[in-house]
């Protein structure tokens, strides 16, 4: 993809975990950081990001043959969701909804971009296949909560990346824990220390820990990302930490690799 640099996949292997909530929020705190960032959203069958962007309704003009971004919160993003209405299902079978996706992939003027984020939908079907064969991944995100039964699905996401020689950079645990507004007591709801175990085990590392946040669920349905409504809460400071650890995860790549030994004649 001409002008486009490192292509990150924002992963879960299940839905109601949160992700896109993540990679909307990521990918604004990274473009908040001075990058020229895109956000594809990759679910077909139930597209969310012209919503959590807060740019629902807008419909992408034409450049020639080919789509350009909306723009939102300085980011470029695309979605089916600015081509079907939001009340129309995509009753498509899998060879045509990953048709569908190379076609928006490749017919989008996405311009210069340092890092282009794909919104994966759940599971590890055929779009996951698609894209993790035929586009150039340069790393995954797992978002997961610390449940076991969310774990199983995020394992199953990081050995398809595995098979196709997709790195793994870091786990992205949402609903670590909740604090009452009343109180000030913290509880782990949904378990606790099952991001770290799952990066221990896959020898990746934990981007971000995030709490269980009524305004985070508030925002996102408003179309404001979390980072800019509220960019001092914790939250926020835990998702632009993610965002840092992601940068240095990529130019780690970078230097680490094939030494190239000169020879002088």
């Amino acid at each position: 993809m001409p002008g486009v640099g490192d292509i990150l996949a924002v992963a879960s292997g299940k839905g109601g975990v949160g992700k896109s909530t993540i990679a909307a929020n990521i990918a604004v705190a990274l473009a908040r950081n001075g990058l020229n960032v895109g956000l594809l959203d990759a679910d077909i069958y139930g597209p969310s990001q012209s919503h959590m962007m807060g740019v629902s309704g807008m419909k992408p003009e034409l450049s020639g043959k080919r789509l350009m971004p909306v723009i939102a919160h300085d980011v470029k993003c695309m979605t089916m969701g600015f081509i079907m209405s939001p009340n129309t299902p995509a009753i498509w079978r899998g060879p045509m909804a990953s048709g569908a996706l190379q076609q928006m992939l490749s017919d989008t003027k996405w311009g210069n971009l340092d890092i282009l984020l794909v919104d994966m939908p759940p599971g590890t079907g055929d779009i996951q296949l698609t894209i993790s064969q035929r586009v150039p991944l340069s790393g995954a995100v797992i978002v997961t909560t610390p449940q076991d039964i969310s774990l199983l699905d995020a394992r199953k996401a990081i050995e398809m990346f595995t098979k196709v020689e997709v790195p793994t950079l870091g786990i992205v645990e949402n609903m670590s824990s909740h604090v009452c507004n009343n109180c000030g007591y913290e509880e782990a709801i949904f378990g606790s220390h099952g991001g770290e175990s799952i990066a221990l085990e896959y020898g990746t590392k934990v981007l971000a820990q995030l709490p269980l946040s009524l305004s985070i669920r508030k925002q996102s349905d408003e179309g404001v990302p979390i980072v800019i409504s509220d960019p001092d809460c914790p939250a926020s400071k835990a998702l632009h930490l993610a965002a840092e650890r992601l940068t240095r995860s990529l130019s780690s790549l970078v230097s680490s690799g094939p030494e190239i030994d000169i020879i002088d004649d």
